[in-house]
């Protein structure tokens, strides 16, 4: 009877383990939700990136000019 108690307990005890280190903690995976305001700051992001493009293109433009 001690043995069974035990392996039962060792069994537990690895399912929980095995359970809690599984990526997001055996649970489903859900898509995550996109915050407030996240289209808008991609936006603006994506703004920022390409007027950062174009200042490069005219800083070589200058570069070349030179």
């Amino acid at each position: 009877m001690r043995r069974t108690v035990m392996a039962a307990a060792v069994a537990a005890l690895l399912a929980g383990v095995t359970l809690g280190c599984a990526p997001d903690g055996g649970t489903a995976r859900k898509s995550p939700a996109a915050p407030s305001g996240y289209t808008e700051m991609q936006k603006k992001v994506d703004a920022a990136e390409s007027a950062l493009a174009r200042a490069d293109e005219d800083a070589a433009q200058d570069d070349a000019d030179r």
